[in-house]
């Protein structure tokens, strides 16, 4: 069998034509020959002539633009990461094709054909923020019908440039953009438009996108637009993509655990400063936040410094304040109870102020009973000699060395009594100090 792309004047309508197309200011009709339609398929001889044009732009009039329609569903996020993001969708590109058109009523009813897209020209679409290879597949079909619509659908994956604003991960919403252009044919050989509604396109995307994906999408908008190079210009379909991180999985990995610790170190204020383990457990509480972080590091972003970084830096911090104020403390009680320096004048009376009169940090109970109630037996070494000079009716003792030993014992409870109201104060300045700090952040991430 032979191609053959029949060109025929009105005065032939006797001859079996399958379709007609008026070209502007011409009588001519270029149609199909319906012998190459029959019960077992189509032959190719009847496209010849139009597969043998596929590398010129199909119209009439040279001088006359393709009106392209595009449309896309996304199927599934893959990946959103700086600076770019993985997305799975199908495209759709419809277009009017002059030289192909039957009569379906005297072609056995056929109304609908596919044919390799390697037959037919195709439209130049390309996306602007594509920066990888298409890895389309090249032999898809194309579907035309019986009027020259022709509908060409193709699935893609798509990793594409998109400005990411990680500061309030993982509550945070992006916003990617998808440009379609044409390449070669500037606005007076091609003119974009849309296929479907953007508010069709969203629901279609809804229905189809992975429910289990870390991403959700919230809207699609659309404007069209055009961009000049040199001296043309070229249609544009621009796509505003936004999408929204789930934060179930970071609030429990991350969020939960870090603050379950800082609650820990905040409680271990309560622990007896004269307790030699104090240090030691605020120690580990440091190390197994440490080590938390390193195990968690991979659910952070790798670029960009997060609010929840800073949360996390913040904590870190009022760790190592904790364990340094209890190192202090230690040092206090410990120089309190061995060597006690003299009180200035202004410390006792403000000492004497905030304990009585209570206006200032009072006293934990169990801390300042034990500072108010020592006695020499808590001193290094004055247990025994005390307990020695009650059994022998302190021989050899004068009433100018009982006088020092009580005001040793007084020195040393008002040293101790300082170092718990000290504690007491620092406790709630970290209390005060976490609580804001926390709230700022959750106001940080509600805007």
């Amino acid at each position: 069998t032979s191609h053959r792309w029949l060109k025929d004047r009105d005065e032939h309508s006797g001859t079996p034509l399958t379709g007609s197309l008026l070209s502007t200011g011409r009588g001519d009709i270029f149609t199909i020959n319906c012998s190459g339609f029959d019960w077992h398929g189509v032959d190719p001889a009847v496209f010849q002539g139009v597969f043998a044009r596929n590398s010129f732009r199909p119209v009439l009039d040279y001088n006359s633009p393709t009106h392209v329609n595009i449309s896309f569903t996304l199927s599934a996020i893959l990946e959103v990461v700086s600076p770019g993001s993985t997305l799975q969708w199908s495209s759709g590109e419809q277009w009017y094709h002059p030289f192909i058109r039957w009569n379906p009523e005297e072609c056995g009813g056929i109304r609908h054909l596919s044919i390799a897209t390697e037959n037919l020209w195709l439209p130049d679409i390309f996306i602007k923020e594509f920066m990888d290879v298409d890895q389309t597949p090249t032999d898809l079909m194309a579907y035309v019908n019986s009027e020259g619509q022709i509908k060409y659908n193709k699935p893609m994956q798509v990793i594409s440039i998109c400005n990411l604003d990680i500061f309030y991960f993982p509550f945070d919403k992006q916003n990617c953009t998808f440009t379609f252009s044409s390449f070669i044919y500037p606005a007076e050989r091609m003119v974009l438009g849309m296929e479907k509604e953007v508010q069709e396109i969203l629901n279609m995307s809804q229905n189809l996108i992975q429910k289990q994906g870390e991403w959700v999408l919230l809207g699609i908008h659309q404007t069209a637009s055009k961009m000049t190079v040199g001296t043309n210009q070229y249609n544009q379909i621009v796509f505003y993509l936004a999408i929204r991180r789930r934060t179930r999985l970071y609030i429990i990995n991350l969020l939960v655990p870090s603050s379950f610790l800082i609650t820990v170190d905040a409680l271990s204020f309560y622990l007896a400063a004269e307790n030699d383990n104090c240090a030691a457990f605020k120690i580990t509480l440091l190390l197994g936040y440490n080590v938390f972080l390193l195990m968690m590091n991979d659910l952070l972003p790798a670029s960009g410094t997060p609010l929840i970084s800073v949360y996390f830096a913040l904590c870190l911090s009022l760790m190592v304040v904790s364990l340094l104020e209890t190192i202090f403390m230690t040092h206090l009680l410990h120089l309190a109870t061995t060597q006690p320096p003299p009180m200035p004048r202004w410390l006792h009376s403000l000492l004497l102020y905030c304990t009585s009169s209570r206006r200032c940090y009072p006293t934990d109970p169990q801390k300042g009973n034990k500072g108010l109630g020592l006695t020499l037996a808590h001193l290094p070494g004055e247990g025994s000699q005390s307990r020695k000079a009650e059994l022998n009716g302190f021989p050899g003792s004068t009433r100018a060395q009982q006088e020092d030993r009580a005001q040793k014992q007084h020195l040393v409870s008002l040293w101790v009594q300082f170092s718990h109201t000290i504690d007491t104060l620092l406790f709630r300045l970290y209390l005060l100090f976490l609580a804001v700090s926390v709230v700022m952040v959750v106001i940080l991430w509600n805007t």
